[in-house]
């Protein structure tokens, strides 16, 4: 598992004019837009980066899968993570990578695996984040074993589920404990239909929650290690059409709430890549969704976002290449929990919070990283942006996404995006 070729067994590697290598692996599934960027954005801008006396020469490789042994090297010193949220083998690769081989992870595997969305919201409700009304129900079908059937005579309560859903209010979203990526998500707008859906859920463990209609704004933030940017967001639109091209749709104040409970958030569960949806009503910001061990950056999908989250992912991965940055496997709650049980106003928790995660992500010393050795990757990725590569690399994915009818359509919609993001960037390049 995870080496191009079996010999490569040793990490970093010298080269005779003292040019240390490190490789970044990309553990991917059927993607085929963010690979192709990020190598393209990594061979127009990477260059040896200083550390300290030496120089680190930076490579990309994309990582097979095979069997290993548990005590094998590899030639990765860091991986971005895109897969092991679905396939077991390559997850269990990163978990030995991370524990035998100081490999850095984006995304951490141990946390993710075992903070599914019922525990983060949880310890989002303590940390006094507006998490909506959530119910966990027992499943519908237990397993069929006399064990079961003679543990549920003797202990499961009978409730009424309608009662339950009179009482939390419609509409309601009925939906996984573990959840991800929408799977297994229903709206129900009363009693008959949640009872319908649950007689549909089997023996998922599902979680209903207060739904929130004739909202405010539908948020929903991309964060990268301690880059965070928060989109205005239509989940009633097909993908390409999800994220709407506007800036101003949030207050100053909302706007950097929203990137803050992102950061916490990620920060909290040792997160170093994911998003959160957050809804917007009467003044109060009500994050629903965070855990998302693989947030979409589809570029077909992010459209004129897209360059920000290619720029930012290659960023920090260098950042945690050029500072040996270690991944940490377990979490540390205590200090978060001290400033949710003090008598502090929400706000003055959420600075107190932020203040955390920043210390966490190293905020600060990655800023002076970029302001000091990724200066011209802005430039770099506003010239793909306007390659023939970068069209090349669109036309093909609208022509792989859309059915042929429609061809014509997108390819002149999305490049009329990218357009605009070019010439809006054109001043900073």
């Amino acid at each position: 598992m995870a080496q191009t070729k079996r010999a490569k067994t040793t990490k970093a590697k010298v080269s005779k004019n003292n040019l240390i290598k490190k490789k970044i692996g990309l553990l991917l599934s059927d993607e085929d837009d963010w690979p192709v960027a990020i190598e393209a954005l990594a061979k127009r801008f990477l260059k040896p980066l200083k550390k300290g006396s030496s120089q680190l020469g930076i490579e990309l490789e994309r990582i097979r899968i095979h069997p290993f042994s548990l005590r094998d090297k590899t030639s990765y010193d860091l991986v971005i993570d895109r897969l092991a949220w679905w396939h077991v083998n390559p997850r269990e690769w990163l978990k030995k990578a991370a524990i035998i081989n100081n490999v850095y992870l984006l995304n951490n595997p141990f946390t993710f695996q075992s903070m599914e969305k019922h525990t983060a919201y949880c310890a989002m409700i303590r940390m006094g984040l507006h998490i909506p009304e959530t119910i966990l129900l027992p499943p519908k079908q237990g397993p069929a074993t006399e064990k079961f059937r003679r543990t549920a005579e003797r202990y499961h309560d009978m409730f009424d589920l309608r009662a339950i859903g009179d009482k939390m209010g419609y509409p309601i979203y009925m939906k996984p404990f573990d959840g991800g990526g929408w799977r297994g998500v229903t709206r129900v707008d009363n009693a008959d239909e949640l009872m319908r859906a649950y007689d549909d859920s089997g023996s998922t463990v599902m979680h209903i929650q207060k739904g929130i209609d004739n909202f405010d704004v539908f948020v929903r933030s991309l964060g990268i290690g301690p880059q965070v940017i928060s989109l205005k967001y239509d989940p009633s639109q097909p993908m390409h059409g999800r994220y709407q091209i506007e800036h101003d749709f949030l207050s100053a104040k909302k706007g950097e709430e929203a990137r803050m409970i992102t950061k916490i958030i990620n920060a909290v569960f040792r997160w170093d890549f994911n998003s959160c949806e957050a809804i917007l009503k009467n003044g109060k910001l009500q994050p629903m969704d965070f855990a998302n061990a693989c947030p979409d950056i589809a570029l077909t999908s992010l459209h004129y976002y897209f360059p920000w989250a290619i720029k930012s992912l290659l960023a920090w991965s260098l950042y945690a290449l050029v500072s040996e940055r270690k991944v940490h496997i377990t979490m540390d709650l205590d200090p978060y929990f001290k400033i949710a049980d003090s008598d502090m106003s929400y706000w003055d928790k959420l600075v107190a919070y932020e203040a955390l995660a920043d210390r966490h992500f190293e905020t600060d010393k990655f800023n002076a990283f970029k302001e000091k050795q990724l200066k011209g990757l802005d430039e770099a990725m506003w010239d793909y942006v306007g390659s023939q590569d970068f069209d090349d690399l669109l036309v093909s994915l609208v022509r792989g996404q859309f059915p042929a009818h429609e061809h014509e359509q997108y390819i002149a919609h999305f490049r009329g995006i990218m357009r605009h993001w070019h010439e809006a960037e054109a001043a900073g390049a």
